[in-house]
């Protein structure tokens, strides 16, 4: 980089600060920052992105598809969606085996991991490294407050708080108890809440935290590509753009897609099984599914086509307001005195168990523990991880000109609490209607209904 180009960045903003400086160490691996002319606009041509990524070092081709990141990650897809079509009884059970080894042997990683994430992110928060802005010095932030949690929400969540909003503290307070857990259904519903704001709150938003301030500190503040591999550029110098590179970008595609396929069937299945309570539709079959696919798939590309400052703001003030509308309802027509005794209550039982919680793996508890956490929190964090990628590049491209600070209470902080209000509204309606109520969202034979 030439002494024009050094000069040109220190004046507009874009030079490397002290808390920069010490963050990436002396020397950097890499130039910290690009000329103003390479960065990418939200004005510039297809032809221009392609011109500005290629001297970038971005291998690109025709249409700005990268072909050693695109063709790869497009044959892996198919080839287990084909084989998963063709034989899904053995598909199941490949799948099924490698879940299971890696619950076994890697299950300790996994809670070690998000624990560290969740560290760091509040360390970083409150260190001289949260003054750093997430773009030019006299950037502002491109989103109003409530629209950037609005999407923040609709990004991170989504149809997951209203599928398991009742069904999980439920859950673990009647028919699926963590084992090595005190026993009885007071004590079980206290802990199941408290395990619930686990498994929603602070644990999953620092995965997406943690990936997203580094892809918005190198997309903003660095002038580089939307891409995850980026975020690595301070770790793995110019190795980003080669082969190296191209397997981090192809393992984030591969997550993010099964990832939002994860979500969609279980978004899918709350649909159905909602039109079919209300009595719009009858039995329903695949075909029905599919069809409930394919909509969702259109709306939501739809959203993505209008662009972010369009249809994807519009419809996540939407989903806020209807789910705003829906909490509150639920608050005022339900017991609404015990639902804010819960919230309190709850709140404390997770302070006072939240960092053992963090770390129980089950090392005690046996195969019935290890069966337990399989199917709950090593399924969260896979499956949080697994999103994490998608997550973090929408929160990276929404986040222009927040500091570092106002990042991480903006995604680690505000979603956890809300998500800590909305749990303990409609888990503590389920669970107060169970316990001192009918008693009938239970059944001993098949679990919560």
């Amino acid at each position: 980089m030439s002494d024009s180009d050094t000069s040109s960045q220190e004046g507009n903003g874009l030079g490397p600060g002290p808390e920069e400086q010490l963050l990436f160490g002396e020397p950097d691996p890499v130039e910290l920052h690009l000329p103003e002319k390479l960065h990418i606009g939200e004005s510039d041509s297809d032809d221009a992105i392609t011109q500005k990524l290629q001297r970038q070092g971005v291998r690109i081709g025709k249409g700005m598809i990268a072909p050693r990141v695109f063709w790869p990650a497009l044959i892996i897809i198919v080839g287990i969606v084909v084989f998963s079509v063709a034989l899904p009884e053995g598909t199941g059970n490949v799948i099924s085996n490698i879940q299971n080894w890696i619950v076994t042997q890697l299950g300790w990683y996994y809670m070690l991991v998000v624990g560290l994430f969740v560290g760091f992110a509040i360390v970083v928060g409150f260190s001289k490294f949260g003054k750093i802005k997430l773009g030019k010095d006299d950037d502002e932030p491109e989103f109003g407050v409530m629209s950037w949690f609005a999407m923040l929400f609709a990004a991170g969540m989504g149809i997951g708080l209203v599928f398991y909003g009742v069904a999980e503290p439920l859950t673990y307070a009647t028919t699926g108890p963590k084992p090595g857990w005190p026993g009885g259904e007071i004590e079980n519903a206290q802990m199941g809440m408290a395990q619930t704001f686990v498994h929603w709150g602070l644990h999953p938003w620092a995965l997406y935290a943690v990936l997203g301030m580094a892809l918005a500190y190198a997309i903003h503040r660095r002038g580089r590509p939307l891409s995850i591999r980026w975020a690595l550029e301070p770790l793995l110098g110019n190795k980003v753009k080669g082969w190296a590179g191209d397997v981090i970008d192809i393992i984030a595609i591969f997550g993010t897609v099964f990832g939002i396929a994860t979500s969609l069937g279980l978004g899918v299945q709350q649909i159905s099984a909602g039109l079919k309570h209300i009595g719009v539709v009858g039995d329903y079959d695949n075909t029905f599914l599919i069809i409930l696919i394919v909509i969702i798939t259109l709306l939501a590309t739809a959203s993505v086509v209008s662009g972010v400052g369009a249809g994807i703001k519009w419809l996540s003030n939407i989903n806020l307001t209807m789910a705003g509308v829906l909490l509150v309802t639920v608050l005022v027509f339900g017991p609404t005195l015990f639902l804010f005794q819960n919230f309190v209550e709850s709140l404390g039982v997770w302070l006072a168990n939240v960092l053992n919680m963090t770390f129980d793996i089950g090392a005690y508890s046996g195969k019935e523990g290890a069966e337990w956490n399989s199917s709950w929190t090593l399924f969260y964090w896979g499956w949080w991880i697994s999103w994490a990628p998608f997550v973090g590049v929408f929160i990276a491209r929404i986040s222009r000109g927040r500091t570092v600070r106002e990042f991480i209470a903006g995604v680690l902080l505000v979603p956890s609490i809300v998500g800590f209000f909305w749990f303990s509204v409609l888990g503590g309606t389920g669970i107060y209607r169970q316990i001192f109520g009918s008693g009938d969202l239970v059944d001993p034979g098949e679990g919560v209904v």
